[in-house]
């Protein structure tokens, strides 16, 4: 029997959520409409194989990266989605260390001409970025050339999505990425499947995202991935109440420190420190208050 207090369908900013969602072998449909409706693709995406989220650096000691969702199309396009929600200095440095794997990944052993299929890094927010002070909630990248402003190079693609300035109700919707981010934005809100969703296949989506269609272990994981987030939550809430502003805008170590410390006191799991703060998770071991 579903838990009432968790509404009827899933929180899509949850990991389990996201992943149910977008990244399942069951919502590979949803993903390619998705993808079609953010990307100026001329050829439509057919197919997608998800693809090891985990990829390792060249040496021993390199760093790794994790994804949440890496993917290929039938034209070996590559798409790396990201679900970001907590705010983070240099996440486009981030997304720019992620795509250095897959290029990695493109080289071919013996004889090879150095040719690339594209790349598309898409960072799906849950703050705004810094460097993109507009008002505007979608962003793409590419390598332009900064007097021409012709673009130079297309095989390399960063698309950001600034969840938190996509203010449009239902009646202002204009194309259909709207309503796939309208849904995201207020899925948690919803006790029915609203009417306009009908015969869209952001249907197939309310049917996967409904807690009572979910197994009994799909439930629990979600569950603890919704314990996880609200968790997450309350650590930027004790953060403020502290008096000290979380994010870019500071980047000074002290105030990292101090909002760590008061994480600490009030017993915050030390993974949710981390991902607050920046801070390793050395750097928090050795803080005494």
């Amino acid at each position: 029997m579903t838990d009432k207090s968790l509404g009827t369908f899933i929180n899509p900013f949850t990991d389990f959520g996201f992943k149910k969602i977008f990244g399942s072998e069951e919502s590979k449909p949803l993903l390619i409409s998705f993808l079609n409706d953010l990307l100026p693709i001329k050829h439509k995406i057919v197919s997608l194989e998800f693809k090891n989220i985990e990829k390792l650096g060249m040496l021993e000691e390199d760093r790794r990266a994790i994804f949440d969702i890496y993917c290929r199309d039938e034209k070996n396009q590559e798409f790396i989605v990201e679900l970001q929600r907590a705010k983070q200095e240099h996440f486009q440095d981030r997304a720019t260390y992620y795509a250095s794997f897959l290029i990695q990944d493109q080289a071919k052993k013996g004889k090879w001409d150095f040719e690339l299929t594209p790349i598309y890094f898409i960072g799906i927010l849950d703050f705004s970025l810094a460097s993109f002070p507009d008002d505007h909630y979608l962003h793409f990248g590419q390598l332009t050339d900064i007097y021409s402003k012709e673009v130079t190079f297309k095989k390399l693609n960063f698309i950001y999505i600034e969840m938190a300035k996509f203010k449009k109700q239902e009646s202002e919707l204009a194309n259909h990425l709207e309503w796939w981010l309208y849904f995201l934005r207020e899925l948690v809100t919803f006790d029915d499947m609203p009417r306009e969703f009908q015969g869209d296949i952001i249907e197939d989506a309310f049917a996967l995202a409904k807690l009572a269609n979910m197994s009994y272990e799909d439930r629990h994981a979600y569950e603890l991935s919704l314990k996880y987030y609200r968790d997450f939550i309350n650590v930027l809430d004790t953060a403020k109440q502290e008096g000290i502003e979380i994010g870019i805008e500071m980047g000074i170590e002290q105030e990292k420190i101090k909002v760590a410390i008061a994480l600490k006191k009030n017993d915050v799991p030390l993974e949710l420190i981390m991902v607050a703060t920046g801070l390793t998770r050395e750097e928090i071991e050795q803080l005494s208050f």
